[in-house]
């Protein structure tokens, strides 16, 4: 007869096909019961992968029914439980957010915003709860790749925005607050400033993951971003070219320099891919992620082809993710997504929201 060690050793070598640990060293596997001839248990993954549910859920199921003849039934609840990670030292999480992704580039052009976008989307499909910023405070794009251009975010106290909804994540922008024809000549102190307002002057609502969308370079805003708001990791965003290699390099040791733990590269417009016959040709060259990941030893999270349909689709206000869900380059966002929240879970744990605080009192 089953007993609860014997399903204990059963699972502890159960290996989880998307990070290649195992579920126990996770601590994945929580509230084990045995009733009669049959068990029950949770699985919680550290990330969010809701279209792999039923796929890992039968994968515990296969490895019970093989270690234990006639255990039934066999319940597995799989369930997702995303945490607030580690960020610089000394800079206090951002209130309703647990954590910041920041998504650069070294230069324009090269797709950020629109990768930016959909990873967004991709992380909502898996489950989890998303926000968005637009921190591009003198290009915002984001407003019209999510179908949203004519907004304007509520104030309910006078003091705090409520982000815009679309397609499920929480959004906030510039884009929102201006007129879309008003060209922001603002010195670098007043375009800091307002980032700073948009970030901490929203009311952002229990977001899992923040995406935040940084303006091309290594200026003003990326510097106040790796001194003052709390990134859990950045994202860097290039094309094989090695002139965007070139620029992407310095955005990322600019991150290194600064203390903000590169999460990994994507690699954009690797293939283009013709509407017509759908050959493939790579007409910005190859293989340049993947040298610059190995030099600086990180990962590269994918690769996406110069597809028509991914310009199309966030132009008119439904990116690639939404729009086309069981598409090819929808299924590559999704799988980056999920790599960066596995990345993002492999950090070390926030506590400090359990810490006392310390009030010193004058006494009368």
């Amino acid at each position: 007869m089953a007993t609860l060690e014997r399903i204990q050793a059963a699972l502890a070598d159960l290996i989880d096909p998307h990070t290649g640990r195992s579920f126990s060293s996770a601590k994945c596997f929580r509230n084990i019961q045995l009733s009669g001839s049959g068990v029950s248990l949770d699985l919680v993954l550290p990330y969010p992968a809701q279209s792999r549910h039923a796929e890992l859920a039968e994968l515990v199921r296969a490895r019970l029914e093989n270690a234990e003849a006639g255990l039934s039934p066999i319940e597995v609840r799989v369930s997702t439980q995303i945490v607030a990670h580690a960020v610089q030292r000394g800079v206090p999480l951002l209130s309703g957010v647990k954590n910041v992704i920041a998504v650069a580039s070294g230069k324009g052009g090269v797709g950020k915003s629109t990768t930016a976008v959909n990873l967004a989307l991709a992380l909502a499909a898996e489950g989890a709860r998303v926000g968005l910023l637009d921190a591009d405070i003198y290009g915002p794009s984001q407003p019209t790749m999510l179908g949203v251009p004519d907004a304007h975010p509520e104030s309910p106290d006078g003091k705090h925005l409520q982000p815009i909804t679309a397609h499920g994540i929480q959004v906030m922008s510039i884009g929102f607050l201006i007129d879309t024809e008003q060209p922001m000549v603002w010195r670098g102190p007043m375009v800091t400033q307002a980032l700073m307002q948009l970030l901490n002057d929203t009311h952002w609502d229990n977001v899992d993951y923040l995406v935040i969308d940084l303006p091309p370079g290594t200026g003003d805003i990326q510097l106040t971003l790796s001194q003052k708001v709390p990134v859990t990791g950045a994202v860097i965003v290039t094309t094989p070219q090695d002139i965007a290699l070139l620029d992407a390099r310095k955005g990322l040791k600019m991150f290194e320099k600064v203390g903000v733990p590169i999460l990994g590269i994507v690699e954009n417009m690797s293939m283009h891919i013709c509407s017509n016959c759908g050959h493939a040709e790579p007409i910005f060259g190859e293989g340049g992620g993947a040298a610059m990941c190995a030099d600086y030893g990180t990962e590269l999270l994918g690769q996406l082809p110069l597809e028509l349909s991914i310009r199309l689709n966030a132009d008119g206000g439904h990116p690639s993710v939404v729009a086309e869900p069981d598409g090819r380059a929808a299924g590559i966002y999704k799988d980056i997504a999920r790599k960066l929240a596995i990345k993002v879970a492999e950090k070390a744990q926030d506590f400090s929201s359990r810490f006392p605080k310390i009030v010193i009192k004058k006494d009368a």
